[in-house]
């Protein structure tokens, strides 16, 4: 695949302090999903994907539009006043039968006063081995988005923004390089470009093939 066939400029959304998320066909469903908010369907929305896929980010983007409360798992015993809420990564947890019992009555707070609940996870809530029935029933009723692991067309734009941030010309060729040889997350894509971008510095060199190579121990 050459090069220039990689979206190296996808479309990105401000994240309200917390960086740029681009939009790529891995996640782009999803998107659309956060920005159909408050017109949800339903109290809630599942959103679901592997690690490092950035679903924690997008989480992160509708937090900030909606100003939800963050509610770690073993924050369910307490009684948490919020209109909305963002429960992430908590779905293990839920094979308790006091948590399960606790995230169903915020839910039906929730939705009886007309916010809604993000639920973050690595599988879709009708995998999740939730300990209570009624719970299960509500969480299987919401709208589930996915998001993909990370394809290249989305590594590629997110080091070429990254390496714009720090004002790094590096050719496209460069990048599709280290992206078919490092590994599929965006928090791998970020340790790559402080890499470079230090390794660059210290040499006073340009990022070039053997540049990558050396510095990120590629082959």
């Amino acid at each position: 695949m050459a090069a220039r066939q990689l979206a190296l400029d996808l479309p990105h959304r401000a994240a309200f302090g917390r960086g740029d998320f681009l939009v790529a066909p891995s996640n782009e469903a999803a998107v659309a999903w956060i920005d159909r908010w408050p017109g949800w369907p339903a109290p809630g929305l599942a959103l679901y994907g592997p690690a490092g896929s950035g679903k924690s980010h997008l989480a992160a983007v509708w937090q900030a539009r909606s100003g939800a409360a963050v509610l770690s798992p073993g924050a369910l015993a307490t009684r948490i006043e919020t209109r909305s809420c963002v429960y992430e990564e908590g779905e293990a947890h839920l094979a308790d039968r006091d948590a399960a019992e606790a995230l169903f009555h915020l839910y039906n707070r929730i939705a009886a006063g007309g916010g809604h609940i993000l639920l973050v996870g690595r599988t879709p809530p009708a995998r999740w081995p939730v300990a209570l029935a009624d719970l299960r029933s509500r969480l299987n009723a919401l709208p589930a988005a996915e998001i993909k692991g990370p394809d290249d067309a989305m590594l590629a734009g997110l080091f070429a923004k990254l390496f714009r941030d720090r004002q790094l010309v590096v050719p496209g060729e460069v990048i599709l390089y280290i992206v078919q040889r490092i590994e599929r997350s965006c928090a791998a894509v970020s340790r790559a470009v402080e890499a470079l971008d230090r390794v660059s510095l210290a040499e006073r060199r340009p990022i070039t093939l053997p540049l990558a190579r050396a510095a990120l121990g590629l082959g």
